[in-house]
């Protein structure tokens, strides 16, 4: 692998890098590994969810979460009508619901498989997932194709499961943990 050079090190006669392709840009974050995640919502703007993995601490004081929502996504109306949504973290074993709630399924059907209880805020709460955090939207901040989410936890759960559920590599892999002392 070359090493990376910094911009001021660049020979100004170079001229500029090449731009980063969409394509080029997708392969890349496919080797980031991330948690798999059903976020929820439900309110007057209609019960929803939706598959994600750009999701993130920002931090514990207050307790706030960062979501990546496609403005373009079928669930994108109802969770900012609802102003509330659910991070659901699935574990080992989930893969069938990530699939699901990611594709092109109608809402009602999605919420078929899976135990689901209402949350604090009304957001659908998986009932095994491995942690499930409750939410209020408190800022919502528009880049590109998304919108970045900021919501503030409300109300947490924490499962039994021993393994998480990450995507690498454009593959769903387990992660084993240990047991909570």
């Amino acid at each position: 692998m070359a090493p990376s050079i910094r911009s001021d090190e660049r020979d100004p006669d170079e001229g500029a890098p090449p731009a980063v392709t969409r394509q080029d840009y997708r392969n890349a974050m496919a080797r980031l590994g991330a948690a798999v995640t059903i976020v929820t919502t439900d309110g007057p703007g209609g019960r929803h969810g939706f598959t994600a993995s750009a999701v993130c601490s920002v931090t514990d004081s207050p307790p706030t979460l960062l979501v990546c929502l496609n403005r373009g996504s079928s669930a994108s109306a109802a969770i900012h009508a609802n102003g509330v949504l659910c991070v659901n973290t699935l574990g080992g074993g989930h893969e069938h619901l990530s699939n699901l709630f990611g594709g092109r399924t109608p809402p009602a059907e999605r919420f078929a498989a899976g135990e689901w209880k209402v949350s604090a805020t009304g957001a659908p709460m998986l009932l095994d997932a491995v942690a499930a955090f409750d939410c209020r939207i408190v800022r919502s901040v528009e880049v590109g194709t998304h919108d970045v989410l900021f919501c503030e936890v409300v109300g947490l759960a924490q499962g039994g499961a021993r393994e998480g559920l990450i995507y690498f590599s454009r593959r769903y892999h387990a992660v084993v943990g240990e047991p909570d002392a």
